[in-house]
């Protein structure tokens, strides 16, 4: 739903609290960048992570008829594509690519797009794949552990959440989601020292504790209704709800810039100075 769904999720920005805003990289001297086949990719990348995913769309044409198709390259069209809301492109895109070196990646693109459209089982299992085939991608790490939060899965969520933090002590997007799971957690004064410990701004604190309590009064709000949806244990052929039709989202904040869905995120030198939720 970080995001990698904290401050790691899945929408336009993934799903992240923008408290801080990455610095655009300075112009680059894109004419003798495209010269050069890694140069001209490292541009792409930094036009996605300056959100340019249009103009990224575009390069990665011009990119595809000088040197081909690298998988790399079908990942990055991926993720523009869905940046820009070409959601069935970008999911077949992904799909092709899912016996690649870019598996990891396309998983991950899966689990936001799935996070984004409230599928939360299929954003599990697709994001949980991310991580087993990257354990130590602390976005993927944060976007998971994100998602079960949204879904309520506050003990789940735990583990992949202290991995992120631990891996990228310095990462403020995975600090603050572990934050979050703090203050889901009751664990107020833990989350109070952490945050101290981050020296987090005080917009972003705020900014945490006002997510923990959407989240909280989303559950309270959904569960009742998945309950009631519940077919009668006497009733022939009843089965057990699955996870998915008792996860909750969190409302959209009017303010603040965060998005529908925690869970996007993308180009990991981008992200590390936001907090996702």
């Amino acid at each position: 739903m970080g995001s990698s769904l904290l401050l790691s999720a899945c929408a336009n920005h993934g799903g992240y609290l923008n408290h801080v805003q990455p610095e655009l990289v300075s112009e680059p001297s894109q004419q003798s960048d495209k010269n050069s086949k890694p140069m001209y990719l490292d541009l792409i990348r930094q036009m996605q992570q300056q959100g340019a995913y249009y103009a990224s769309l575009a390069n990665i044409e011009a990119f595809r008829q000088r040197y081909g198709s690298p998988p790399e390259l079908s990942r990055l069209q991926a993720d523009a594509l869905r940046e820009t809301g070409q959601i069935d492109a970008a999911k077949k895109l992904y799909a092709d690519l899912l016996h690649t070196d870019q598996a990891g990646a396309a998983w991950h693109g899966l689990g936001l797009i799935a996070a984004a459209q409230k599928q939360n089982m299929q954003a599990e299992q697709a994001l949980s794949k991310a991580v087993q085939m990257d354990p130590v991608n602390v976005d993927y790490l944060g976007d998971l552990g994100y998602q079960r939060l949204r879904a309520g899965q506050i003990t789940a969520a735990h583990e992949p959440l202290a991995k992120a933090a631990e891996l990228a002590p310095a990462n403020v997007r995975a600090i603050s989601n572990l934050v979050l799971w703090m203050l889901l957690n009751n664990d107020y004064a833990q989350a109070d020292a952490a945050m101290q410990r981050a020296n987090l701004p005080t917009a972003a604190r705020q900014q945490i504790h006002t997510l923990a309590v959407q989240l909280q009064l989303a559950q309270q709000v959904e569960r009742p209704t998945a309950m009631a949806l519940l077919p009668s244990q006497s009733t022939p052929g009843a089965t057990a709800s699955s996870d998915d039709s008792q996860m909750t989202q969190p409302p959209v904040s009017q303010s603040g810039g965060v998005p529908e869905s925690m869970l996007e995120r993308f180009g990991a030198s981008s992200k590390t100075s936001e907090v996702h939720p």
